[in-house]
């Protein structure tokens, strides 16, 4: 391969930034199979999981399903993922107060893991607002989730967060809170109150999609 097509040396005279989804992905691949150069490989691994956001979330077994991929693979590419998550979440949680919900918004999108099952979680603030601590406290069925006060207190007395941000999602991909979404927030507002700890959104997370309500006046 003609310099500077070689994705590694392209990479160093010109920046990461310079290189394609498929350039970026090949570094790691390293090396094709019969047939198929790497960067052709990494070509149709990206069409095969519809983009590199895909690769990076399929499972172990869908990931070793395609040929040309492996458990090496695989574990090289989530661990250079969990250090780029580490290292946002420690920028986000030192200079930045959540109180934006475009900024809270581009944290779940690297954070909150979708499954096929509704999840509740926290993100629990200090008195400044920054971030002390990312929970997932409870899991449901494909439409519900039974989510418990009481926990949900006691885990802000234990990180003593001044605040709280939750955060649940809807597999079937709609994100429009339902009755029992809005009766909950209201009783955890409530209960929230006793111990002086602030609510200052419930996000709902679907498909890529996701919906504040205190933006929508909600809380």
């Amino acid at each position: 391969m003609p310099f500077p097509r070689m994705p590694r040396e392209k990479l160093l005279r010109y920046g990461s930034q310079a290189l394609s989804d498929h350039e970026l992905l090949a570094i790691f691949l390293r090396t094709g199979v019969p047939g198929q150069p790497v960067l052709r490989l990494s070509s149709t691994v990206l069409e095969h999981f519809n983009g590199i956001n895909g690769v990076l979330k399929a499972s172990f077994t869908e990931f070793c399903e395609h040929k040309g991929l492996g458990s090496a693979k695989y574990c090289q590419l989530q661990a250079a993922f969990e250090l780029v998550k580490r290292s946002f979440n420690m920028q986000m949680a030192e200079n930045k107060p959540f109180t934006c919900p475009a900024l809270v918004k581009s944290f779940l999108l690297h954070n909150f893991k979708q499954t096929e099952n509704e999840r509740f979680a926290c993100l629990f603030l200090n008195s400044k607002h920054h971030l002390l601590s990312f929970q997932y406290l409870f899991q449901g069925s494909i439409s519900s989730t039974q989510v418990y006060p009481r926990t949900v207190a006691q885990y802000c007395l234990r990180l003593n967060a001044s605040s709280v941000i939750f955060v649940h999602n809807h597999p079937s991909g709609d994100v429009q809170p339902s009755t029992a979404d809005q009766v909950l927030t209201s009783h955890l507002i409530e209960v929230l109150k006793l111990i002086d700890v602030d609510v200052l959104d419930h996000f709902i997370i679907g498909l890529n999609k996701s919906f504040s309500m205190a933006e929508h006046g909600m809380l």
